[in-house]
């Protein structure tokens, strides 16, 4: 395979749209090889030396190429580090809030201080150093990646950033010694970490990709061995650059590591498990067999009606008609599925560890951003969504490839300052992590388990460290907890400061010393100025629905090489740890009255933008504010299926939902484990899972609305050379001049569009990876962060950037629906993307969920609403293109169609009553047809049930929690749900349904004191009324029966299918009974109520049934066909 490779676009090469491909190739020289060699001078310039001034030996053929040679800088010849401006930009960035919106200017505001605890982390906003010696300024002077501080000349005068930009711009000398800076010669942007670097290509244009190989040893000195490290890579990489890179048919110029990779066996990194035919194969075989049967059975039943009673043959016939029609739909979509697995040591061997082409082993993972999302630190404690950030910046992979974005929907100081307090308690916790290989890595989940910390625990010190962490951790907890009243107390001060202020004004005016002065109770902080979202006291710019937008990187990106620690920085010896921690961003998005912001949806798109334009990461995680992970190789998980061959076509990978804190019997199937661990697993072996809101972690790429790219078809340079995409290559339909009519007027937005396509894409270390990149193009260090770029990063999340865009139409996060996730996951199979379902053996994520009735009531409600909102739209499966495959496309109409079958669901429970108290029965008599068809139905169910338990690797107990929890749900919330949804699309009527009482928890010792707690809401109505008329009609009959005219064959029908809803709703009425039997009077007066209703009913209709009931009937005897 001919390996003609391309340069990954750096952030300036993002806003040239051209900037991957201006490396043009060369042409070989007929006559001999022209060598250009070019030298470092002290100045920090290049100068070239001509051909006549070398010596060329007669023993260089034709075999040789052209290459422009740069010496590196040797033991007496020491690069002056370039990057001071650079680390000034970079370190103003951080410590700045940047606020902005409609009609209005962005604004850095530069804090001295984020938090009331002491920042200590050189990458947190809010770290300083030294204070400037510059009279009259009390500046701090900028810090390094150790915290030490960064003085830009030799005299080693501190100086604080503006200080010495003001210099710069001045003359360019230092205040000190009033000689020139010697920084300003190698302002071109050349990287020289750890003594690596970067090369200019011959043409003057900086390839960001080419480097040398110059390295250092371990102890810091020059390495002599290592000092000229030559390779014949077309990548550029070494400290010699080809300059017919991209020219060239002969296989000779191959990588001679392309070529030993060809060599080697095809190495997967993931693979997919069948399951075992001799489960699968019955399993299939009687669903083929209920399928036939149930025909046959509807057939009987429609040819046999009952002429006594036929208005409840036609309830029963409808309703079983329709019960057929869901179980296909539900059960079809079942027949394939499959179980994956990963391989984590190929992954590490291929992208991690060091190679004659990366002797450093720096990674080549792709970048990958991870989004929290909050909108009310009342209802989600901030202390949580501070242990899931915790956990994400924990997490086990490159640090310098990891971003991690909060996104604050309700603009709240309490969540921000929770934030900056969870940064400062990382900076003790991340290396403590990876010093002692933690897990779980949320530090709340750790301190509580229950077994022994020291198991597989090998250092010695690590009581005495864990210790300490502890104690640490307790702090940060009374810190978090502590904040809203330390918010409160600081506005009440600084206010009664400004009361104060104004007060004095209006005297020395000769004001009325009577009138109080008004002042807004506004909300400060720490650094004593405005809080510039939403204040405690709403006013206008200033309530949840009204601020600017926001954005602080709380931690500011790290540095590209590991950094360790020693045993003098903190509490703990890190010592051989990397101490960096990965990039934090607090964003929340505009608000401003008259705009629908799109709720979740919208918070999405708005981090997708931000993202986008600061770190463009090719995957995206979305995590629930109480979701944690748990497992902190998880990413790496889902990277070996979008990493591996045929990787490029999948849209997201599906983690499954676990839960913690639910009661050990699961009594409303809050795990939800038939779901998760069946119709996912199952939906894998077609075309995908469906995407579930939360554990995802999506390809950007495929949230842009472009479809799966298909090799054969896209313009490539001839030999399936690899490089990366304009967009009219992406979506051949997709106008270039119309892509602010898509992404909006941000060119950085959408010319990140491209580079985070490429890097997405599985490495083409072999011949059968035909869509790749090529080895190495990712290793390249990130620039640093500048105020224009934050900038633009706070101009995407205005309130008006979506305006006349297609944002939240095709592109992102799909809006529209209550259950944006599953039009999301839709849309994107619609366009031909596949999904993977990724079960790691360790849970990947962790949260919690609502273990009391009402509470999960209301949710399952909210998802039936979305459902019912999809079938009603355009995103409805039968408008679907033909490429949703067909067994997909069954799946996604049942997720629209399932909240329908409340109507039928709940007149077939009041059957069983009907039936018993008029004494009639679906059929006319219980013949033997009847009864050999539901015994051969009702096995087929319980063999169906048993296999689907074994591939689906779940228990009986939770599959029949499942069933009964259908029942529940299905009579109160999706009842609700479809009601609600077909005022809102008939009648435009917005309904919802809240609690009308609450009750607190009586036992805070127990953790399922939830549980109990009964709260009383009107989707309570259905599921007790069922109940009750079933238990009344059963005494009706029973007594009828045995005191009076009744017959036994058709009350054992009638009691059957009674006691089978009693059965299914045994659950809620022990939830209705509360901690101890404890009924709410309510159920009593709803009891007695029905009873004496029904009762009425009765006598009205057969008045002589009172007198029956005495007399025995020659009829009541048993008879049975």
């Amino acid at each position: 395979m001919a390996t003609s490779l391309t340069s990954q676009q750096s952030k300036k090469g993002m806003r040239s749209p051209g900037g991957a491909n201006n490396a043009q190739g060369g042409s070989r020289n007929s006559t001999g090889q022209q060598v250009k060699f070019a030298r470092r001078t002290s100045s920090g310039r290049y100068v070239s030396l001509s051909r006549d001034d070398i010596d060329m030996s007669g023993e260089m053929s034709g075999d040789y190429m052209n290459y422009t040679v740069h010496i590196p800088p040797t033991p007496d010849n020491q690069p002056m580090d370039n990057s001071i401006a650079a680390r000034a930009e970079e370190q103003y960035v951080s410590n700045s809030l940047f606020t902005g919106g409609f009609n209005s200017v962005t604004r850095a505001h530069l804090m001295d201080k984020v938090i009331e605890s002491e920042v200590t982390h050189p990458q947190m906003a809010g770290a300083k150093g030294a204070s400037c010696a510059m009279s009259a300024c009390d500046g701090k002077v900028m810090k390094d990646e150790r915290g030490n501080d960064v003085m830009p000349c030799v005299c080693r005068f501190k100086i604080c950033r503006d200080c010495y930009m003001d210099a710069q711009k001045d003359k360019g000398l230092c205040p000190g010694c009033k000689e020139p800076y010697k920084v300003g010669d190698y302002d071109d942007e050349i990287e020289y970490s750890n003594g690596t670097l970067k090369l200019p290509a011959p043409n003057g244009k900086r390839d960001p990709n080419n480097m040398s190989m110059m390295k250092r040893n371990q102890g810091g000195d020059f390495d002599h061995n290592r000092w000229l490290f030559e390779t014949s890579g077309t990548y550029g990489y070494g400290n010699a650059f080809r300059d017919d890179m991209y020219g060239g048919d002969d296989g000779d110029e191959r990588l001679q590591g392309d070529i030993e990779n060809n060599d080697k066996p095809w190495k997967p990194i993931s693979r997919k498990i069948p399951i075992d035919s001799a489960i699968l194969s019955p399993y299939r075989l009687l669903v083929f067999v209920r399928l036939v049967v149930l025909a046959f059975f509807l057939h009987w039943r429609i040819t046999n009606p009952n002429d006594d009673a036929i208005w409840l043959w036609t309830m029963s016939i409808v309703c079983e008609v329709w019960f057929a029609f869901s179980w296909i739909l539900d059960q079809i979509p079942k027949i394939c599925p499959v179980n994956r697995t990963t391989d984590l040591e190929v992954l590490r061997e291929k992208f991690d560890l060091p190679s004659p082409s990366n002797p450093t082993g720096r990674s080549d993972l792709p970048g990958i951003d991870l989004f929290v999302s909050t909108a009310d630190p009342e209802k989600e404690p901030p202390l949580t969504t501070a242990n899931t950030i915790l956990s994400i910046l924990a997490v086990d992979y490159p640090v310098e490839k990891v971003a991690c974005y909060t996104s604050d929907d309700g603009g709240a100081l309490l969540t921000f300052e929770a934030m900056a307090e969870a940064a400062s308690f990382a900076d003790l916790w991340v290396p403590f992590c990876r010093k002692h290989n933690i897990e779980p890595r949320n530090p709340d989940a750790y301190f509580n388990l229950k077994i022994d910390p020291t198991k597989n625990k090998s250092r010695s010190d690590f009581v005495k460290d864990r210790r300490r962490v502890r104690r640490e951790y307790d702090e940060f907890k009374v810190r978090i907890n502590g904040l809203p009243d330390s918010i409160r107390r600081r506005s009440e001060a600084f206010n009664a400061r400004e009361e104060m202020k104004m007060l004095k004004h209006l005297r020395e005016t000769g004001a009325d010393p009577m009138e109080k002065p008004k002042i807004q109770k506004a909300t400060w902080m720490a650094d004593g100025t405005h809080w510039p979202g939403t204040w405690a006291v709403g006013t206008s710019e200033h309530s949840k629905g009204d601020h600017a937008g926001i954005l602080q990187v709380m931690l500011k990106p790290p540095s590209h090489d590991p950094l360790t620690g020693n045993g003098e920085d903190k509490l703990i010896d890190f010592t051989d740890v990397d101490i960096r921690l990965p990039m934090l961003v607090y964003v929340s998005r505009e608000k401003r009255p008259g705009y629908d912001h799109n709720k979740k949806a919208g918070a999405m798109n708005a981090l997708v933008r931000a993202s986008a334009i600061l770190s463009n990461g090719a995957f995206i995680l979305n995590l629930d504010c109480d979701h944690y992970i748990n497992n902190c190789k998880a990413i790496r998980e889902g990277m070996c299926f979008m990493m591996d061959r045929g990787g490029e076509d999948i849209c997201y990978i599906q983690f499954p939902q676990r839960f913690e804190g639910i009661d050990p019997s699961d009594r409303y199937a809050n795990h939800n484990t038939v779901f998760f661990d069946g119709n996912m697993r199952a939906l894998d072996g077609v075309q995908g899972p469906v995407y579930v809101g939360t554990g995802c972690m999506f390809r950007r790429f495929a949230l842009y609305a472009f479809p799966p790219p298909n090799p054969d078809k896209l313009t490539q340079a001839k030999e399936n050379e690899t490089q990366p995409l304009t967009t009219g290559d992406l979506d051949p339909d997709l106008d270039v001049n119309l892509l602010p009519k898509r992404f909006g007027n941000s060119t950085m937005l959408a010319e990140s569009i491209p580079v985070c396509e490429f890097q997405g894409r599985p490495i083409a270390d072999h011949p059968a990876i035909k869509f790749g990149r090529p080895p190495g193009a990712l290793r390249v260090p990130r620039e640093p962060l500048d105020a224009v770029t934050v900038a633009e990063a706070v101009s995407v999340i205005s309130c008006w950037y979506e305006d006349k865009t297609e944002w939240g139409e095709r592109v992102g996060w799909i809006y529209g629906s209550v259950t944006e996730d599953v039009v999301t996951g839709f849309r994107m199979h619609n366009r031909g993307w596949r999904s993977v379902y990724c079960i790691t053996k360790r849970d990947a994520f962790r949260g919690s969920a609502p273990i009391n009735l009402t509470d999960r009531l209301h949710q399952v409600l909210r998802w039936a609403t979305g459902s019912v909102e999809i079938f009603f739209s355009r995103n409805n499966a039968l408008l679907a293109t033909r490429k949703l495959k067909f067994l997909q496309r069954l799946a996604y109409l049942n997720v629209g169609i399932y909240p329908f079958t409340s109507f039928f669901l709940i007149v077939y429970c009041f059957l069983p009553a009907l039936s018993l108290i008029s004494g009639q029965f679906i059929v006319k008599q219980l013949n033997i047809f009847f009864l050999v068809y539901l015994m051969i139905i009702t096995f087929c169910l319980i063999g169906l049930a048993l296999l689907e338990v074994r591939w689906a690797q779940i228990s009986l107990e939770d599959w029949w929690r499942n069933e009964q929890f259908w029942l529940i749900s299905g009579t109160s919330s999706h009842f609700a749900a479809c009601i609600q949804g077909l005022l809102k699309v008939i009648a435009g009527i917005e309904i919802s349904f809240t609690l009308t009482a609450k009750s607190a928890g009586e036992d805070e010792d127990d953790i399922y004191a939830d549980l109990y707690i009964v709260k009383w809401t009107s989707l309570m109505i259905p599921p007790i009324v069922i109940a009750m008329v079933n238990i009344i009609a059963l005494m009706i009959a029973f007594a009828r029966t045995l005191f009076g005219t009744g017959q036994w064959n058709m009350f054992i029908g009638g009691a059957f299918f009674a006691f089978w809803v009693l059965a299914h709703l045994y659950p809620f009425l022990k939830g209705l009974m509360g901690r101890r039997r404890k009924t709410p009077t309510i159920v009593f007066v709803w009891a007695g109520l029905i009873a004496i209703i029904i009762s009425l009913l009765w006598l009205a209709i057969n008045p002589g049934a009172l007198g029956n009931l005495g007399a025995a009937g020659t009829g009541a005897g048993f008879v049975f066909p």
